[in-house]
């Protein structure tokens, strides 16, 4: 174990103006607060604080960080409170140690949802001071460092798991490469042992047979570079065993077939000698095609700027080469440790300031429930990136098999709702197009379009994903509202009466419902039958109404409605959005004009049926499933519902040009179009044309079936 008086040395060593009077005390505080616990390596507990402190020094971080590395377990491992924490350090360290103490059994387990919840307070936490996280690696990485010193072998994967889906994705992103590595690793050993003994072996016999071969490339390079005038730093490194393996898998690679086990670093003294680097070794060197990146001028969104190319290099060998500036380099291995807050004079940096964790916050702005906060945040985290440019040239990073959709939602969520098309470089392209490195971006949006649910089968950002099902939801809620209030007002019908929400409220409890809206809408879900409501209000039915009936006493005045005669009324529709509360059947495909029948369907709400579908007889036995519905007919409406046609035509040229010409000049538009039998004479197809109504899909069938190459046409049921 390090003793005090190094930590604090090791402090001032880059840090001359170190609190070394807090470092101290925090060293004595959490040494005796410990006392004698011990941990499973049979170690006194103090050592993991102290490990934690000297992790955080070799990141250079201010004195409050050490101090809070130093007593990140006092508050709940020991009998140290907050308060006690607070007066003997102060405030700052306080919330850093509180901030730390609410995360120390962060566990990534879907099936529990607690634990999802504290990595969004992880998230939440580090919004407002990034060193909490800069602390939550540190005490990982110890742990990491210790893990085979647990005996039970499931809580070591459980462990390593979480480091390799949660920790080392958050140290790229704050571009602290060195320690997610060491993450990475660590987690890859105890995960796939075989696997990593297998690489280290290979790595062990390439560095013997390899090292002269590795000697003569930094020669070559340092030649190359000093006869183009260039005074620059040549080095080797080898790929971490995890980075080697993943390539392996991406690749479907043997390691024999892996050309960059290597990489040469060129450290030189500025942006123009990178360039300049750059050329030299192109000068003299093949380039390998499709292997050079400029993170120079367009970083990563941890900051991370380098050149890197891959080329046919000295000794005949494919190899990469990286090349920046010593300022690059100590970012690339620091991250935000790299220009932290004191060396400005500052105490701490807010964390909203990093763009993808402001991505973050509004994933969890938007998201439902911690769960789908975390099934998000994988997918944010996760994925390679490709650079696209707004028509202004400001730059967005998004992930690998981003759409247009996810470009405009990382402008804005505004942008992202309103999305009606897009132009990739200047031309206009389906909105589930993927993007490419490089691609110039224009959004068009339109103030009454909103989010469609379609979307969330080709979007690859958790933003995105979050924003659409969030509007999905509220969505669906309102419709299950409208649905549940229409449902109740026809059995309040039914029995006589005329619905008021006082009535609905007398009998919240016995549902465990909180409000009466809630309720509702589960009446309009399916959840919670309306029969079953209004039996609930009037037991026995027969003697609604009457004055010693305690739970119409409870329900409020209850006012019985002559006109309303047992029919009640339909519930109206109009046309809806797939998914929501009202549904359309996919077997009949009904449309305005049809005489049409709702089925109560639990947690779906009510699908449409014509009353003439044949799987209404699966539902004979279940009158109370069967709801009474009518179109809701407006002259004005532009809404399109999908009619779908059988249509059998000869087998001859231009019969298919016929039939959709037809179908384009009755204002029809085909939204799909499948053969389902052919033969020498004739083809059958199904066809879905988006029509207003009834009327409309009928006069297409009239204007086909005068089409002489089409045979015959009908409405497809089934």
């Amino acid at each position: 174990m390090i003793r005090q008086f190094e930590l604090v040395e090791r402090v001032k060593s880059y840090d001359p103006g170190a609190d070394e009077d807090l470092l101290n005390r925090a060293y004595v505080f959490s040494m005796k607060a410990h006392g004698s616990q011990s941990r499973a390596s049979g170690d006194p507990y103090f050592s993991h604080p102290l490990g934690v402190a000297e992790i955080l020094t070799r990141l250079k971080l201010d004195s409050a960080s050490i101090a809070t590395g130093l007593l990140h377990d006092t508050v709940e491992d020991t009998e140290a409170t907050l308060e006690q924490v607070q007066t003997v350090f102060g405030s700052e360290v306080a919330q850093l140690v509180d901030g730390v103490t609410k995360l120390s059994r962060l566990e990534l387990q879907s099936d529990n949802t607690k634990h999802a919840e504290n990595f969004r307070k992880l998230v939440l936490a580090m919004s407002n001071d990034i060193r909490v996280l800069l602390v939550k690696l540190a005490d990982r990485l110890h742990n990491m460092q210790t893990l085979h010193f647990i005996k039970n072998a499931d809580k070591r994967r459980r462990i390593a798991a979480e480091t390799m889906e949660i920790y080392a994705p958050l140290a790229e992103r704050m571009g602290m490469h060195q320690l997610k590595d060491e993450l990475e690793n660590l987690a890859f050993a105890e995960l796939n042992a075989d696997a990593y003994q297998s690489i280290m072996q290979r790595l062990s016999y390439l560095r013997e047979q390899g090292a002269d071969i590795c000697a003569k490339i930094i020669a070559e390079l340092s030649k190359t570079l000093k006869e183009a005038d260039l005074h620059a730093e040549v080095s080797g490194r080898e790929k971490t065993p995890f980075s080697i393996w993943r390539k392996m898998q991406k690749k479907r690679m043997e390691f024999e077939q892996l050309s960059d086990i290597m990489a040469f670093r060129v450290m030189v003294k500025d942006i123009g000698q990178c360039y300049q680097a750059l050329g030299a070794i192109h000068g003299k060197y093949s380039m390998i095609p499709g292997r050079f990146k400029d993170y120079i001028s367009t970083p990563k969104p941890n900051n991370y700027q380098s050149l890197h190319t891959g080329i046919i290099g000295p000794q005949r060998m494919r190899i990469e080469v990286q090349i920046r500036t010593e300022n690059m380099h100590e970012i690339a291995e620091m991250g935000v440790a790299a220009h932290w807050g004191y060396k400005q004079g500052a105490t701490k940096i807010d964390g909203r300031q990093y763009r993808w964790l402001r991505e973050l916050l509004d994933i969890l702005e938007h998201a439902s429930g911690p769960e789908e906060f975390l099934e998000h945040t994988k997918l944010e985290m996760f994925q390679d990136q490709v650079f696209c440019f707004t028509p202004k040239g400001d730059l967005i990073a998004l992930p690998r098999g981003a759409t247009p959709v996810d470009f405009a939602y990382a402008v804005h969520s505004q942008v992202g709702d309103t999305c009606v098309g897009a132009k990739i470089n200047g031309r206009i392209m389906p909105l589930r197009t993927e993007l490419q490195n490089g691609d110039q971006v224009a959004i068009v949006t339109s103030k009454a379009q909103t989010p469609s649910p379609a979307w969330e089968r080709f979007v690859v950002t958790g933003k995105a994903r979050a924003c659409i099902r969030r509007f999905i939801r509220t969505q669906q809620r309102a419709q299950y509202l409208e649905l549940g209030r229409a449902m109740l007002q026809k059995e309040f019908s039914h029995a006589g009466y005329e619905y008021t929400e006082k009535a609905v409220d007398g009998v919240l409890k016995k549902f465990k419902a909180e409000e009466i809206e809630d309720l509702v809408t589960q009446v309009g879900e399916g959840l919670v039958g309306a029969r079953e409501v209004v039996n609930a209000i009037f037991p026995g039915n027969k003697t609604q109404g009457l004055p010693g009936d305690k739970v119409n006493d409870k329900a409020g005045p209850l006012k019985r409605d002559p006109k309303k005669g047992k029919g009640g009324h339909a519930i109206p529709i109009r046309g809806l959005i797939p998914g929501m509360a009202m549904h359309f059947a996919g077997c009949c495909h009904p449309l305005p004009g049809d005489r049409i029948v709702g089925i109560v369907t639990t947690g779906k709400g009510v699908t449409i049926h014509t009353i003439d579908c044949e799987t209404l007889e699966s539902f004979a036995d279940t009158p109370e499933r069967w709801l009474d519905v009518a179109w809701d007919q407006d002259k004005n409406s532009v809404e399109q519902h999908t009619g779908r046609l059988d249509v059998v035509i000869a087998n001859q040229p231009g019969s298919l040009g016929s039939l959709t010409t037809v179908i384009g000049k009755n204002q029809g538009n085909i939204s799909n179009l499948k053969i389902v039998n052919r033969s020498i004479d004739f083809f059958e197809i199904i066809v879905d044309v988006e029509v207003k109504d009834l009327k409309h899909l009928s006069n297409i069938i009239a204007a086909l079936r005068a089409t002489p190459s089409v045979n015959s046409v009908d409405r497809a049921r089934g």
